[in-house]
């Protein structure tokens, strides 16, 4: 079967969209995709044809995960969020302990936000959450990626403290991938409640790097934009 979803892949597949992947993903000598492949196919393609494979078995699925196409890996996550999904409480936690064992394989953008809400903090949305100050904490970028943006499971529920503590957490941080990520799940918790942004931001905006803050405050009035944006530079 894994045979066969490989080979629908790779018919769909055209090579300028694959060209033109390998350079948005930053797969030169040096970047953060280095050495990825990718054989040129859109999500939706890739998501309809998952929805005929997802009875793949975790050892199938490791098998997709583990491979250097960037789409196999990609695939591998989709319908391990199908399974999720559809998943007794055994069977998620089983799948989130797989998940959390891969995470060397889940390390481009993409990969880390189509599953890290969807599998990891889906089902984290009930329990301890410790798991994530952890992996915030981590050398490895991809796993700091799924610390924070795990948490926009949360978000949708209206629970945003778990978010702030996160982003504190990653406020440090050196690497664009975080800024935008972190940002982007500040905005989140703006849309639910701006004055909670705003209160994090009073604390923390001069001290942000310049990419999270912009990001955070992408919805703010131009002048209040503008507000923020200028604690900032006077602090810095």
């Amino acid at each position: 079967m894994i045979e066969q979803l490989k080979q629908e892949i790779e018919n769909t597949g055209d090579e300028e969209r694959a060209r033109l992947s390998a350079r948005y993903f930053k797969t030169g000598p040096g970047e953060y995709g280095e050495g990825d492949m990718f054989i040129g196919i859109t999500v939706p393609q890739l998501r309809a044809i998952c929805k005929r494979y997802a009875a793949l078995s975790l050892h199938e699925i490791s098998q997709l995960l583990t491979d250097n196409i960037h789409e196999f890996r990609s695939a591998a996550l989709i319908v391990l969020v199908l399974q999720f999904e559809k998943a007794s409480s055994e069977q998620r936690k089983e799948i989130v302990e797989f998940y959390l064992a891969h995470t060397n394989h889940v390390n481009n953008w993409d990969l880390v936000d189509g599953s890290a809400p969807y599998i990891l903090g889906e089902y984290l949305a009930d329990k301890e959450k410790a798991l994530l100050s952890t992996l915030a904490q981590s050398k490895n970028l991809w796993e700091r990626r799924i610390g924070i943006v795990a948490t926009y499971a949360f978000i949708k529920r209206g629970e945003l403290e778990e978010t702030l503590l996160i982003a504190e957490l990653l406020l440090k941080d050196t690497h664009d991938l975080i800024h935008k990520a972190v940002g982007w799940m500040l905005r989140e918790v703006g849309k639910k409640d701006q004055s909670v942004l705003e209160e994090f931001l009073k604390r923390n905006a001069c001290r942000m790097p310049r990419t999270m803050l912009r990001y955070a405050i992408e919805r703010f009035r131009p002048e209040k934009r503008k507000l923020y944006l200028c604690l900032r530079t006077e602090v810095v």
